[in-house]
């Protein structure tokens, strides 16, 4: 695995086993593809309790209930999905958060509004949830790939910024 990859996925599961924090997933566009690149880690199955891959408008309502009004109203790939996603798949598994990762990978599926390449991801923790936008472009692969280490890095970005916000208290 190359070096940068196996190093975020290193990073987040040292601060998991630091903080003592818990992490599920819920994954469209990747497949599954973040918490893979997760579970390489060793050590990592004490921290990430599960994950589930919801490529289905019916899987992520049923799996993670995600709202049918929202996915008739926004589609699966928007915000409000990708939060949705994040805060079920950790409700689902009871962990201090979750990720939802939601997008186009091509390269069909675009629309003139959500070209290939377009991703929302979200994490949700106790305080609430944060979400982002992101087109990347190139192969489905390197879409999902720049997905899922981006997902995993707005993680670590969030448990940094906790851990501020915990120390300004």
């Amino acid at each position: 695995m190359n070096a940068e990859i196996y190093n975020t996925a290193e990073q987040l599961v040292g601060l998991l086993k630091e903080k003592k924090l818990l992490i599920a997933t819920a994954e469209s566009c990747t497949g599954g593809l973040a918490s893979s690149l997760v579970t390489d880690v060793p050590g990592s199955s004490e921290y990430l309790l599960g994950s589930a891959v919801t490529y289905s408008n019916m899987a992520k309502h049923k799996l993670i209930n995600v709202s049918e009004e929202s996915l008739e109203a926004y589609g699966a790939v928007s915000w409000q999905v990708a939060c949705e996603m994040a805060q079920g798949v950790r409700e689902l598994f009871g962990t201090t958060y979750g990720v939802g990762i939601t997008g186009i990978a091509g390269p069909g599926g675009a629309t003139e509004d959500k070209p290939v390449g377009l991703v929302y991801m979200a994490v949700a923790d106790a305080d609430g949830v944060k979400w982002a936008k992101h087109i990347f472009g190139g192969t489905r692969t390197d879409n999902k790939m720049r997905s899922a280490l981006t997902a995993i890095s707005m993680v670590i970005d969030r448990i940094k910024e906790k851990e501020t916000e915990n120390k300004d208290k």
